[in-house]
């Protein structure tokens, strides 16, 4: 669906334009226009094609979705593919994964945003806020979006960082240790997924600053280097997120360990115990003629209390251990 088509000239906006008539103002060559669409399908983005003559690869890859964050050289042109994450309305445990699809040349842009609940519409307000900016053309466009969907990442690895604290807080408490085990996993998931978002990013943007630079990127290195650097920030942070969740789950596991450990040397003594009563019961119970005690009244009395106080003599050592 298309969003808006607007042709820029000096860094401030011409006029709208009707779509059959983008490639005139394309050829122009004293302005740029800039359309957005979402979840563009394969007919309109067939029409984009013929407007903007973009490379047929370019273009199927948009069509397919689903692509990994790249930065794509096709002649003068970029294809650029970002991706956009956002926390889900129905289960605040999914992240929901979208796309921006973005084609760049001279003295064009084209945005492709699909599966994502929040416009862009704020980035094209900031722009035509900043005319001497939005003059640098095309490639102050690609920044601003690239930086729009990038500063959104940032609530959500913040709000990660929160939830493992969270449950740090609660790490040890013993009611609640399946329950923090299934919040960790969880988490983990959200940061994976927002990490095959960063990673494959921050290498792509890399290319746009500093060394061999696209021709339509070599003025606005600099920008370019800040969207990088808002990247490194948020992998960092994404590497704590995982460092912490991989030694919360180990004390977990220890945790659960020690508990069984606990168990073992609890139910190990109370066999020791019953063990000696057995041993002793075993003795007393042989039926021979000749056993000591026998045939005195006070034998059975006697032997139970010596079992009793084995017993009880046994139970203090153990729980003087620690055993119990």
């Amino acid at each position: 669906m298309l969003i808006n088509c607007v042709a820029y000239q000096d860094g401030r906006k011409l006029a709208d334009v009707p779509v059959a008539a983008i490639s005139d103002y394309v050829a122009r060559g004293d302005c740029f226009v800039w359309v957005a669409l979402r979840d563009g399908d394969a007919g309109e983005l067939a029409v984009m094609q013929e407007e903007f003559g973009l490379h047929e690869l370019a273009v199927e890859d948009a069509s397919r979705g689903h692509q990994r964050p790249k930065i794509e050289e096709y002649g003068d042109s970029l294809f650029v593919v970002v991706k956009t994450v956002e926390s889900s309305a129905d289960d605040p445990d999914e992240l929901v994964v979208g796309e921006v699809d973005v084609f760049v040349g001279p003295n064009y842009v084209l945005s492709n945003r699909q599966n994502s609940s929040k416009d862009l519409l704020g980035v094209r307000a900031r722009a035509e806020r900043e005319p001497h900016l939005l003059k640098q053309g095309p490639a102050f466009v690609l920044y601003a979006i690239m930086d729009a969907v990038v500063d959104r990442y940032f609530p959500i690895a913040d709000a990660m960082e929160t939830e493992l604290e969270q449950i740090e807080e609660r790490i040890f408490v013993q009611s609640a240790q399946r329950a923090n085990i299934v919040r960790l996993y969880a988490l983990k998931r959200k940061a994976l997924a927002l990490r095959h978002a960063v990673a494959p990013l921050l290498d792509a943007v890399g290319k746009l600053h500093g060394g061999r630079v696209p021709a339509v990127c070599a003025d606005s290195q600099e920008y370019f280097r800040d969207v990088h650097d808002h990247l490194l920030r948020i992998s960092a942070t994404l590497d704590s997120i995982r460092d912490t969740i991989s030694t919360a789950i180990q004390v977990h596991l220890s945790m659960v360990a020690i508990d069984d450990g606990e168990v073992n040397k609890k139910l190990a003594a109370y066999a020791a115990i019953f063990a000696v009563m057995t041993a002793f019961a075993g003795i007393w119970g042989m039926n021979f003629k000749h056993m000591p005690e026998l045939d005195s009244p006070y034998g059975y009395p006697a032997a139970l209390a010596v079992m009793a106080a084995t017993c009880v003599y046994l139970y203090r050592r153990f729980r003087k251990a620690g055993w119990l």
